[in-house]
């Protein structure tokens, strides 16, 4: 198995030649590529890594929203970006927001600092955040992939995509957090499909 260094550095260099312009192009680039392993090696585990203060840079499609929001600094969240975030991944739908379990963003942090150390520094697309339980229960009755006691109701999941990585490589990188859920959910098309991270139960599936 190709080390997770190996493996972004790898992707790193497909980026700067066009090759991840797209999600389908990244798919038939980095097919042969493992996930990375573990994400919490010494490799990682560096004092300036895991101090520096910690910045979320989001995208809304469905709204058109865009924030770049410093959300945590000298060892503590900050209480107003905190609660722009919570915002950010309201029910855009519902008109509602609600409390994000600080964990999940703690996901999408990790996520964005380690893929930035390789010159990927596109923000992460928030398909969905909170769900209301009418707007959840519309969801199941239409059809679309959603749980009746999805974790979305209580602001402990998010559905995200990354511009420049595919949904295994995005999905792997997730898993190695060890924190919680990963739905794998995959799509033709220019925009390809997305991930679902929740701080429930380890556990993955596809959808």
């Amino acid at each position: 198995m190709a080390s997770r260094r190996d493996f972004l550095q790898q992707s790193a260099r497909l980026c700067a030649m066009g090759a991840l312009g797209a999600p389908l192009a990244a798919a038939a680039q980095v097919k042969d590529l493992e996930p990375p392993p573990d994400l919490f090696d010494a490799q990682l585990l560096d004092l300036d890594f895991w101090v520096k203060p910690r910045t979320l840079s989001l995208v809304r499609p469905q709204s058109g929203e865009r924030a770049k929001v410093l959300y945590w600094k000298d060892g503590e969240v900050i209480d107003s970006a905190y609660q722009e975030l919570c915002h950010i991944l309201r029910d855009v739908n519902g008109r509602q927001s609600a409390p994000i379990d600080p964990k999940l963003f703690e996901v999408l942090w990790g996520t964005q600092a380690f893929i930035a150390r390789y010159g990927m520094t596109q923000p992460l697309e928030i398909l969905s955040g909170y769900r209301t339980e009418a707007s959840n229960r519309r969801l199941v009755e239409e059809g679309v992939p959603a749980a009746r006691k999805s974790l979305h109701m209580v602001g402990k999941a998010a559905d995200i995509r990354i511009a420049s990585l595919n949904e295994e490589v995005l999905g792997g990188l997730i898993r190695s957090f060890r924190q919680g859920g990963v739905g794998y959910y995959y799509r033709a098309g220019p925009k390809g499909g997305w991930i679902h991270a929740d701080t429930g139960l380890n556990r993955t599936w596809k959808g």
